[in-house]
């Protein structure tokens, strides 16, 4: 999609972060928007900033964890719009925690929000995209749906399927007028972060600030990527970085993620993300940061 100036575009998870970012950046392109959020007053807020830089802005207030608030949406957007041109998937939500700790409701909103959600979308969307002369998918994942971490199983799941997902419409679907995108950041300063659920009350989840992107950055890229039918982007040195260690040494990647934190002892499991000394076995300077920086 060479040209996105004119073209209809929907953003979910408008309101803030890197949907709110990729928002502007195609407002500042030219393309008339079509913003959804649950959260009502940041929403339009995004929607006044895109208009400002002389968009037609549309907006759709809803939970995406619900289907029918899903289809809703969908048919607001067939009455407001005869065409859609670009769907981009954002909206998400995470947990930070041991696994056995999350309740039932935990791990459904997040399958809901960062899966299910994106599929229903594109799935209720499809006819429309392929009607037009020139359209484009892309769905927000994140790099742990590319490699592994801990204490991050169900937003993981969740994005691993959302790349699968992509890639499975990429194969089926991208060609000359119809692109496919999987955008996958390292860490991003966002309220995904400050707002995410932990399983322990006095838990907080705390990144440094030399491993993350931001919002404004990742939506230069994924704009970029629509311009370019790019099927997968990876946003940061360390995301490219534990990408490829993931791929090239896997066994390496393994032992950060399972024994370099066994050490410490049942006992020594700490209240939140923080550097630490443990050492293991020889890694690259880049491997030691990135295990240092995010141990949790």
């Amino acid at each position: 999609m060479r040209i996105i100036r004119g073209k209809k575009a929907m953003v979910t998870g408008a309101a803030s972060g890197i949907g709110r970012a990729i928002a502007l950046e195609l407002a500042k392109e030219g393309a008339d928007l079509f913003l959804v959020d649950i959260k009502a007053d940041a929403l339009a807020a995004a929607a006044h900033e895109a208009r400002g830089l002389g968009v037609k802005v549309a907006t759709a207030v809803a939970d995406l964890a619900d289907p029918s608030q899903i289809s809703g949406t969908v048919e607001q957007l067939r009455n407001s719009w005869k065409r859609l041109n670009i769907l981009v998937n954002n909206a998400g939500t995470t947990y930070y925690g041991q696994t056995h700790l999350m309740t039932g409701d935990q791990w459904h909103r997040i399958m809901a929000v960062n899966l299910m959600a994106p599929i229903q979308l594109v799935h209720e969307l499809l006819p429309m995209l392929l009607a037009a002369e020139d359209a484009h998918i892309l769905n927000v994942s994140s790099i742990f749906g590319l490699v592994t971490w801990r204490k991050t199983t169900a937003y993981q799941t969740s994005k691993f399927g959302l790349v699968g997902f992509t890639n499975a419409l990429r194969a089926e679907y991208s060609g000359e007028n119809f692109g496919v995108t999987a955008l996958c950041p390292g860490f991003v300063r966002s309220s995904l972060l400050e707002d995410c659920e932990t399983d322990k009350a006095d838990r907080t989840v705390k990144v440094p600030a030399w491993i993350c992107a931001t919002p404004e950055r990742t939506a230069v890229k994924a704009v970029r990527a629509i311009r370019n039918n790019k099927g997968l982007v990876l946003v940061t040195p360390a995301a490219h970085f534990y990408w490829r260690l993931m791929r090239f040494s896997p066994a390496l990647v393994d032992w950060l993620t399972r024994e370099g934190w066994r050490r410490r002892g049942k006992a020594a499991v700490p209240s939140h993300i923080e550097t630490s000394d443990n050492q293991g076995p020889p890694t690259s300077r880049a491997a030691e940061q990135i295990r240092g920086s995010l141990r949790g």
